[in-house]
């Protein structure tokens, strides 16, 4: 579940009373809306209820919307995450084990659990804590903290292996956890079985890669491909209020270079051959009005 419009953690934990054998993640819970206390005991209690099968998935978001939307601090935002990871992981050991938290970072500090507040142990691990991540200093803090990485949709194969997975080799080797990292990525889908589905999908993919375009966070994205110019016209389309023409700036070579289109079959195949090879599992960015059976048919099949 991503936190777009609604929180995540409300409709995964809806979604433990009718499952009982999927894993359940967020993709992903904004992680400096919320202090890493009130993460813990939103992710504790899913993972409680689910029985054990949340995936904690974080980003960082991008600075105006936790600033101006959220009303919370920004800064230094990888050595931030690296801390909120640690942090969130003194917590869910004070829970698991009854020591005594005590966590004092550059960032934030957590020193007080009284018995009245505290959850208790599961009986079971705490919830794996995977991140986000674009830009380098991120996508190496992933590799070296977490316990998995989730990219973003605005990805192409050869960012993917030319830029993520070096940095995440680079961070996991600098790092001291054991274990191999998990590697997911988003990817954007449009996707219909008839002409007329498929157009409406195509349609709002370019609407939601003209998004991701005009936003500095993710220039370096289109600069691997040469493509910044593009950036800079989005940004100035939206500086000026002109979200509707976002769309009509994503040629066909933009779209087919960061979105799968098809009926499911020819999806299911084009996403095994973007991403087969380099990744653990893909998340499906699905950001249009589709029969809720389609992405299961290309899951299914493949």
């Amino acid at each position: 579940m991503a936190e777009a419009s609604h929180d995540p953690f409300v409709a995964l934990a809806l979604a433990t009373t009718t499952t009982s054998r999927v894993r359940l993640g967020t993709s992903v819970a904004l992680a400096f809306a919320r202090t890493p206390m009130a993460t813990a005991y939103s992710a504790y209690d899913v993972h409680r209820l689910s029985g054990g099968r949340l995936v904690l998935g974080l980003g960082p978001q991008i600075k105006p919307h936790i600033t101006r939307r959220y009303s919370m601090p920004w800064s230094r935002p990888a050595a931030r995450m690296a801390e909120y990871v640690e942090a969130l992981r003194a917590i869910f050991t004070a829970w698991q084990t009854g020591e005594r938290l005590d966590f004092r970072g550059e960032f934030y500090s957590h020193t007080l659990m009284p018995p009245l507040f505290d959850p208790g142990p599961l009986g079971y691990d705490a919830p794996p804590v995977w991140l986000a991540g674009v830009g380098p200093r991120m996508v190496e803090t992933a590799g070296r903290v977490a316990d998995g990485f989730i990219g973003h949709p605005l990805v192409s194969r050869s960012f993917l292996q030319d830029e993520l997975l070096p940095r995440l080799r680079a961070g996991r080797a600098s790092s001291d956890r054991a274990g191999d990292l998990a590697v997911t990525t988003m990817a954007v889908v449009a996707v219909g079985r008839t002409e007329e589905e498929l157009a409406e999908a195509t349609a709002a993919a370019r609407r939601q890669l003209g998004f991701y375009a005009s936003t500095p966070a993710y220039r370096p994205v289109l600069d691997h491909h040469g493509w910044g110019e593009l950036h800079e016209e989005a940004h100035r389309a939206t500086l000026q209020g002109q979200w509707d023409d976002l769309a009509a700036m994503v040629d066909d070579e933009v779209l087919d270079t960061f979105a799968v289109r098809g009926d499911p079959v020819t999806v299911r195949t084009a996403l095994t051959e973007r991403f087969g090879d380099l990744v653990d599992r893909v998340t499906l960015s699905v950001p249009h009005a589709a029969d809720p059976l389609l992405p299961l048919d290309v899951l299914a099949q493949g």
